[in-house]
Formats: C-alpha cells, sequence, structure tokens
C-alpha cells in the first residue's frame, strides 16, 4: 500500500509555534501585570479607570488573591466597554450609570433593552431606571417584559419606580411574566390558578397589619447610586 507523503509547510509551522508561544507567555503574565493591563486598556477606550480600581481596592481589603482579582478586573473592564459602547450618544453618561450599565449587563440584560430604557428615561432618573430594570430580571422577569414595566412606572413617578421590585415580585422565567395591568404577578392568565393555587397576592406583597418590608433577598426600594 502506497503512503501519501503528507508535508506541511514550514511557514505554517512557524504561525502556530508562536501562537502557542504567546498563549503560554499570556498565561504566564504574573496578575499585577494583568491588571495593569486591563487599566490601560480601560483608558483606551474611554472607560473610567476609577471603576476598577475600586474593585481592585475592594478585592485586596477582602484578601482576594491577586490571581482571582486579575480575573474579576479583566471582565469587569470588558462589560464597562461594552456597556459605554451601549450607552455611547446618551447625554450625561457618568460613572454611576455606566457602572449600573455594567450590572445590567452582566444579569442579562440585553443591549436593546439597555439601550431603550437609557432614552427613556430622564437624565435624573436614569441610573435608578437601569437599577430597577436589572432587579427584575434577577427576579426572574425577561428583559423585555422588565422593560415595559419600568416604562409604566417611568410614567407614575419617581416613587413607583423605586418601588417597582417589590410590586412586581419574583417572575416566572423568560417570556413567562404576566404583563403590567393584566393582573399579579404571581398569577396566571385567565384566573385558571396554575402555577399558584392561592388566591391571595403573590408572596411579595406583605398581608394587610405586616410591614412593607418584604423578606431578603428581594429589596423593597432601589437605592439610587450614591445615596
Amino acid at each position: 500500500m502506497r503512503r501519501t507523503d503528507i508535508r506541511i509547510p514550514v511557514t505554517l509551522l512557524m504561525m502556530v509555534w508562536f501562537a502557542c508561544g504567546g498563549l503560554v507567555v499570556a498565561q504566564a503574565q504574573p496578575p499585577q501585570d494583568r491588571i495593569n493591563s486591563a487599566l490601560a486598556r480601560a483608558r483606551q477606550a474611554g472607560v473610567p479607570v476609577s471603576l476598577l480600581e475600586g474593585k481592585v481596592a475592594e478585592g485586596k481589603a477582602k484578601g482576594y488573591p491577586l490571581e482571582r482579582i486579575a480575573v474579576a478586573i479583566e471582565r469587569r473592564e470588558g462589560v464597562l466597554e461594552h456597556a459605554s459602547q451601549v450607552m455611547k450618544g446618551q447625554p450625561g453618561t457618568g460613572d454611576a450609570e455606566l457602572s449600573v450599565a455594567a450590572d445590567a449587563l452582566e444579569s442579562g440584560v440585553t443591549d436593546n433593552v439597555l439601550r431603550a430604557v437609557s432614552e427613556l428615561a430622564q437624565r435624573d432618573r436614569r441610573a435608578v431606571a437601569i437599577v430597577a430594570l436589572t432587579q427584575l430580571v434577577q427576579l426572574g422577569h425577561s428583559p423585555g417584559a422588565a422593560l415595559a414595566r419600568v416604562q409604566e412606572a417611568l410614567k407614575r413617578g419617581p416613587e413607583a419606580l423605586l418601588n417597582l421590585p417589590a410590586e412586581a415580585g419574583p417572575g416566572r422565567g423568560p417570556g413567562r411574566d404576566v404583563p403590567p395591568g393584566t393582573g399579579n404577578s404571581g398569577e396566571s392568565s385567565g384566573g385558571s390558578g396554575r402555577g399558584n393555587n392561592s388566591s391571595g397576592p403573590p408572596t411579595s406583597v406583605p398581608a394587610p397589619g405586616q410591614a412593607t418590608q418584604p423578606t431578603k433577598p428581594n429589596k423593597a426600594r432601589v437605592t439610587p447610586p450614591g445615596r
């Protein structure tokens, strides 16, 4: 049986060699150098370095290994850079808004929804609206349903926006939220009661005479950044 002669070009071998060598060097880079590189990328992209330096200080204060801090800073820098692109064009976007926008993206809020809520909310309510949106998604509401609830709360005023996560209650998974105005979030449409055997309010709504502060992990109010 004739054996096929396979010849690999020298140029291809050299490319593979240098690529593997570069990967090994990147992995062997000291954590502090990786942190410095992330800070440099942030400066180049126009991302406030203070948002990353605060994370570094927090990690060191909690005694986290520098390697773990480097991984977190590299990831956060990428998300902040992404958020700055999504928020680009919004007047008055400050550090607080960019930070909560990055939190929203990490929580599963899509680019389109984040951009939409940024355009809907007034400048002085934008950060609070993004925080409320993020908390709704964390509670299990789909990004689209969360956006509809935030939009409706913006029409009712600041207090409605602050209390929105507690009023909405836990979601029921992507695409299964009850839209605003169609009933309690813990009830199924049509009043059939499937998924909730109780005819009373959702668990996030206190019974008469009880405190309005829900139990953890849900928060009754959204605390604006800086307060």
